[in-house]
Order: structure tokens, then C-alpha cells, then sequence
């Protein structure tokens, strides 16, 4: 008999020990390396530990995100927390079930299949027998790897999973208490600010620490290595003026900034890339096939973070101690080890929640910052908060993208062969991924990594992210062109290229299905087969009262869009009402979502309702403007300059989870950037008659479009 095959996650780090652990008689704790970045992640894991150990919810705590103890799942990114590190999870624990079960019989002498577990109790033919998970634990060895033998709970018997439970990390956030890393105090520590280079091998000039001495109004130090250079101090508000003072008081070499042309993604189109074909080949003869084409672009994106980003670092006895808000405590204490040439093992990273990101922003550089000014200071506690335009300025940002559609269309109206052509810049700027931290730059000695690769097609890609259809087209490939030399720095942002794939994908499917003279609904029913596509696709229409063929084009319209985020995680589809005069108001969103077996239903829609208003405000608002007469080449540096959605703007919101709990689970976070994105598009075009394909569709490309028409 073969061995099962444990999940990839569990496979890489199958010892127990590092997934629960029973420190105290009727406690019990549950690791994870999946972080909370509001998501709600760790009360699932708490759903999870609950059930899959029998034990109350009460009993458990949760360790998340510490090098060393949890497991090393990498990011927690790409809507993978359930999908791949929940199921790991359940595993380990079913293992560790069966251990203590196994070990249990061999007391009672009697057979396993006697014995039950009731709130960690041990039952035999549901009579309590004495022993339990904290008297039996001195003689289990969970430094043992996992088998996957341990048979998981059935659907049927769970009564936390699929349930609504409070979660965890609310009660703090909402009553103020010291909840986010920002709120961390350490005994005799500093604050910091750094003075940042402005581009990569910029060299510092002159530094006026005098007037900036003057300008902090208290006692500030200088920490300079190279042309890393950080001002600290007890008195935060001193090191902060000091640290604004320090933008002007500071003079650079060799200094190079974006120009307003590089914030068109058309310019793009003219740079040098790496070019790669996924797919079929292209067809030598259309054969008399109609053929359609269209271009689309997207501006690059900022995380735009509530709060900027914040690190806090210790050395102590050659161990270096790290507090972050970063995504992946693992890749970062790689990225640290390199950086400060200090064995991994010298380097702790613990994950401390800040106000989320979604994406690669600064909590990794802050870190940095924070590392390299403790080497400095050895015993001193470190404390850096980035400033709100230095988080604009300076965080990775999402990368703009042209994406052209090419299909031929066959005697029905439906297309037989799909195109997606891309440009983009790298999507995958993270620490791990090939990318150098911040501050390491600055650093003398520092040598340039070769480009980081993108991220793999197994792994759902970057820029060709949701741009391989999952209708049913008989060819489609995927030509991908990388730009190695984009104007500013690059990485992920939640969905990476499938927004701007899905507003084209979405779009054109809307203009195929005109030609053909159908409704958009029932044209995408006709080209796909897929069932559980069709079922959110049913339902959403259903659901919005969808009117095939209803009239338009007097500036209030609706539009339809669907996707399967990565063809490989939930099931998404859409209708968005909305109102069109000089500016774009959403009033109405419906949706349906199929995400297989939901652990905590309150919590994957709270991700759902996030993407959709973070893909609004995407959509019709942001985009980094670049300028090179600013001093740090943007004008993007605060909410004035970079505006998001308003609380006054979010539309009223309803959505369905489809109710398919015997499948696997399915990420939700990401699923509804694409659809939103296709759905805006084609209600704008249903309100004014005319299709706008530049994201985002601004109050300019708005009346441009209505003056043409």
C-alpha cells in the first residue's frame, strides 16, 4: 500500500512539533506560519485546531509567524492560507490525533476504533477513561514527522469549521489596546528615521546636521555606514522633525528620477524585454476567421497602507531580534542574513501585526532599517516608523501593464483562439525573490543581485496572473514581455496581474458578445462548461435581477464580468451598478463566490467585500504620477496627492457563497480584483456607449470619452 501523499506545505516541514505543541495541562498550542494581516487568518487556524483535536476553542492559543518555532510557509500571499496552509494544518493535527489515540489503546489495551476524544479527553465507548491530550503528552514524541496516516474530520462532524466565530484580533484593534507593532515599547529602546537615497547608487553628498540638529528641537545622533543614514534619538517627535528637516538638509550624487512619460504604461511598449510564450502557438492562418483585437492599460499602483510601515530590531550576544509586520518572516530572515552577514540562525523574526498591506509595502524595509542601525548600537532596542510620504515614495510599487487582446472568431460569434500579449515589470520584488531590502543599497560593499525571476506559472504568474481564459477556447496562449528595467521599484500587490487581465479579458468577452448579438451572461454561459463556473455565473445574474439586453447609454449602466482567480482558487462572478457623469459613482455590487469549503463564512466574506472596494478604488482612482522636478521624482506622497475610495463611496454590497462544502477549500482573498475591474469597464460602457480602456478610468478619460461621443 502506498504512503499518502501529504500536502506540499506539510511535506516541507513535516515534524509536529512545529504545528502543536501542549504546554500546560488543558492548554493547548497551535502554530501556524500564515500571519494576520486582518484577513482573519488566525481564528480559521483556531477553527481548524479546534475541531481537528477535539478540544474547545478556549483551550487554544495560537503561535503565528516566529523563525525557529512555526513552520516556514513562506508569504502569506496569494490568497494560500486555507487553500494550501489550512490544509496542512488539518493534517499535522489529524497525526497528532491518531498519536495520542495510538497511544492511548496501548495503555487501555483495547482497540483504537473504542476510543473518541471529547474536549481533549480521551473516551472509551464514549465513557470518560481518566486520560487526556495533557496526560498522555510526556509520552508522545512530537519530534516525529508526520505520515499523513491520521484520518482527517468529516464535513459532517465538524461544528467550528464552516461556522462564524469571533475573531481573534478584533476586540483589541476596536478598544484601542496595544494591538499593532506600532504600539511595541521595549525597555531603553530609540526611535529612528532614516534619510533615504533617492535611486539606487545615489551617493550622499553634504548633511547640514547642524540645521538639522536645530530643526528636532531636541537631542538627536547620527548613524551613517555607507550612505546609510539614520537619525535617533529617545524623543520620537524630535527624531521625526529632525527626520522631515533632513529631506532638504541632505544633498545627493548621481541622482535619477521618473519622468511623467514613464507613468504611461504605453512607454512600456518601447523598452527592451524578455519574452516568453505560454500557451498554443499562433495559428499561421486565420482561415477566414473574423478577428478581433483590443489594447488596455493599467498605471502603476501603490499599496497606499493606512499606517506606514514600522520594524523594530535588537542585538544582543550576537543574536539579532527582529519585530516586523512583513508577510514572510522566513524569506525576510534570509533576505537580513545576506544583508548583515550574520548566520540565519543568529537572526529571530517575529511577526507583530500592523494595519495590513496586502502586497509588498515597507513593513520589510522598515526592518531593515531597524537591523542595520542595531548592528550599529549593540544593547540598544531600535525602533523605526517610516514617515507617510516616505511610505509612498519608497515602497515596492505595482507594476503598470499593457495587455493586448487578439481572437478569431469562428462562424457562431465565438472565439476559436485567444491571445493575451503583456507587458509588465517584475510583479515579484519580495525579500527571497531576488530583490535587495531598502537600506542594504545604501550599504558600502553592496552588490546588486541578478533580476529576480517572476513568479512561476505553476504558482498562478505575476504579470500573466488570470490571463489565460478559462472559457472554452479551442487555442489561447499567453505572450509574456518582461521589462527588466522598469523606472521605479517593483512588487506584489494583491492579485498581481489579474486585475488589469481581467478588465481586458472581461471587457473584450462583453464586446465578443455584441457582435454575436447576445447578452453578456448568456454569452459566457454559452463558451464555458465548467459547472461551478456556470453556477456563479447563474447565481450573480439571478441574484442582481439580471434583464438581458436592458437599454443604456444615458450615464447609468450595469455590467457583468467572471473569473476563477489563478484557473486554480475560488470562483468569482459579478454585476456592479453604477452611475457615470464627471466622476464614476458604484452604486450597487452583486456577487457570487464558490470557494469550496469555507472555514470561517463571516471571515471569507469580510475578504470578498475588501477586494471589491479595493478594486473600485483601483479602478476609478489611483495611479502613481511621476514627476522629475519632484525632488524624490513622484507626486504621489499622501491622500490629497494619491487618493483612494472614500467610506462615502463604498456601494451597498451583496454576496452569496455558494454552499459546495465537500470540495476542497479555495482562496478567496484576491478573487475580485479581475471581475470587478471587466464588470466597472462594462457597466461604464452600458451608461455612456462608448468603452474607456485605460485604468483608471479617471474624471479625465471620462469627459474625454463623453466629448467623443
Amino acid at each position: 500500500m502506498n504512503a499518502p501523499i501529504l500536502p506540499p506545505i506539510l511535506n516541507d516541514n513535516p515534524v509536529l512539533d512545529r504545528w502543536v505543541s501542549f504546554p500546560a495541562p488543558g492548554m493547548v498550542t497551535v502554530n501556524t506560519g500564515r500571519v494576520e494581516l486582518g484577513q482573519g487568518v488566525l481564528t480559521a487556524m483556531l477553527q481548524v485546531g479546534a475541531d481537528e483535536l477535539d478540544v474547545d476553542k478556549s483551550r487554544i492559543t495560537i503561535c503565528s509567524g516566529v523563525t525557529g518555532v512555526t513552520a516556514n510557509e513562506g508569504y502569506t500571499a496569494g490568497s494560500h492560507s486555507i487553500q494550501t496552509g489550512a490544509v496542512a494544518l488539518r493534517q499535522a493535527l489529524a497525526d497528532v490525533r491518531s498519536l495520542f489515540l495510538t497511544q492511548a489503546a496501548a495503555i487501555m489495551n483495547c482497540d483504537v476504533a473504542e476510543l473518541s476524544i471529547r474536549d481533549g479527553g480521551i473516551l472509551r465507548n464514549g465513557a470518560s477513561t481518566g486520560q487526556d491530550y495533557w496526560t498522555l503528552a510526556g509520552a508522545i514524541d512530537l519530534s516525529t514527522k508526520a505520515t499523513g496516516l491520521g484520518k482527517r474530520k468529516a464535513v459532517a462532524d465538524f461544528t467550528s469549521i464552516g461556522h462564524d466565530t469571533p475573531r481573534l484580533d478584533l476586540p483589541a484593534k476596536i478598544f484601542g489596546d496595544a494591538a499593532f507593532i506600532h504600539d511595541m515599547k521595549l525597555p531603553g529602546m530609540v526611535h529612528a528615521r532614516v534619510v533615504r537615497q533617492p535611486n539606487r547608487g545615489a551617493t550622499i553628498g553634504t548633511v547640514d546636521e547642524a540645521a538639522i540638529q536645530r530643526a528636532a528641537k531636541g537631542p538627536v545622533d547620527f548613524v551613517r555606514t555607507g550612505d546609510f543614514l539614520a537619525i535617533v534619538g529617545n524623543n520620537e517627535l524630535s527624531v521625526d522633525l529632525a527626520g522631515a528637516a533632513a529631506v532638504d538638509r541632505v544633498t545627493w550624487n548621481n541622482v535619477e528620477t521618473p519622468t511623467p512619460l514613464q507613468q504611461e504604461s504605453t512607454w512600456l511598449l518601447q523598452r527592451p524585454s524578455v519574452d516568453k510564450v505560454i500557451g498554443d502557438p499562433e495559428p499561421a492562418d486565420p482561415q477566414g476567421r473574423q478577428r478581433f483585437e483590443a489594447t488596455f492599460t493599467r498605471g502603476y499602483v501603490a499599496h497606499a497602507s493606512i499606517s506606514p510601515s514600522c520594524g523594530l530590531a535588537l542585538l544582543t550576544d550576537g543574536k539579532m531580534t527582529v519585530w516586523t509586520h512583513c508577510q514572510g518572516v522566513y524569506p525576510l530572515r534570509g533576505a537580513l542574513s545576506r544583508m548583515l552577514k550574520m548566520e540565519p540562525s543568529d537572526i529571530i523574526v517575529h511577526h507583530v501585526q500592523g494595519s495590513g498591506c496586502y502586497g509588498h509595502n515597507g513593513a520589510d524595509d522598515a526592518a531593515a532599517d531597524a537591523a542595520i542601525i542595531a548592528q550599529q548600537m549593540p544593547g540598544t532596542p531600535i525602533r523605526v516608523r517610516w514617515r507617510r510620504e516616505e511610505e509612498f515614495v519608497y515602497e515596492p510599487k505595482s507594476p503598470g501593464m499593457v495587455v493586448k487582446v487578439r481572437a478569431l472568431i469562428d462562424e457562431n460569434g465565438k472565439p476559436s483562439d485567444w491571445t493575451q500579449e503583456i507587458w509588465s515589470g517584475n510583479h515579484n520584488g519580495r525579500p527571497g525573490g531576488g530583490s535587495s531590502l531598502l537600506g542594504e543599497e545604501a550599504l558600502p560593499g553592496y552588490v546588486p543581485l541578478p533580476p529576480a525571476n517572476e513568479v512561476p506559472e505553476a504558482a498562478g504568474g505575476g504579470a500573466t496572473r488570470n490571463g489565460d481564459p478559462l472559457y472554452d477556447i479551442p487555442q489561447k496562449r499567453m505572450i509574456h514581455h518582461k521589462i527588466e528595467e522598469p523606472p521605479v521599484r517593483l512588487s506584489s500587490l494583491r492579485g498581481l496581474g489579474a486585475t488589469a487581465n481581467g478588465f481586458a479579458m472581461e471587457s473584450c468577452i462583453d464586446e465578443l458578445a455584441e457582435r454575436a448579438s447576445m447578452d453578456p451572461v448568456a454569452y459566457r454561459l454559452s463558451i464555458i462548461s465548467d459547472p461551478r463556473a456556470r453556477g456563479v455565473i447563474e447565481k450573480a445574474a439571478a441574484m442582481a435581477n439580471w434583464q438581458p439586453n436592458a437599454p443604456g447609454g444615458e450615464g447609468h449602466g450595469r455590467g457583468f464580468a467572471f473569473a476563477r482567480y489563478k484557473n486554480k482558487a475560488a470562483y468569482f462572478a459579478c454585476v456592479v451598478e453604477l452611475d457615470v457623469e464627471e466622476e464614476i459613482t458604484v452604486r450597487h455590487v452583486w456577487c457570487a463566490t464558490d470557494a469550496g469549503l469555507v472555514v470561517s463564512p463571516d471571515g471569507a466574506l469580510n475578504q470578498i467585500e475588501g477586494g471589491i472596494i479595493q478594486a473600485i478604488s483601483w479602478v476609478t482612482k489611483e495611479q502613481v504620477r511621476f514627476d522629475n522636478d519632484a525632488p524624490t521624482g513622484t507626486v504621489s506622497f499622501d491622500w490629497e496627492t494619491y487618493p483612494v475610495l472614500k467610506f462615502s463611496e463604498v456601494p451597498e454590497i451583496e454576496m452569496a457563497l455558494l454552499n459546495t462544502k465537500d470540495e476542497v477549500p479555495l482562496g478567496v482573498g484576491e478573487v475580485a480584483g479581475g471581475p470587478i475591474a471587466g464588470a466597472i469597464g462594462n457597466a461604464v460602457y452600458h451608461a455612456l456607449g462608448a468603452r474607456i480602456h485605460h485604468l483608471p478610468l479617471t474624471r479625465d478619460r471620462i469627459m474625454a470619452t463623453l466629448l467623443q461621443g
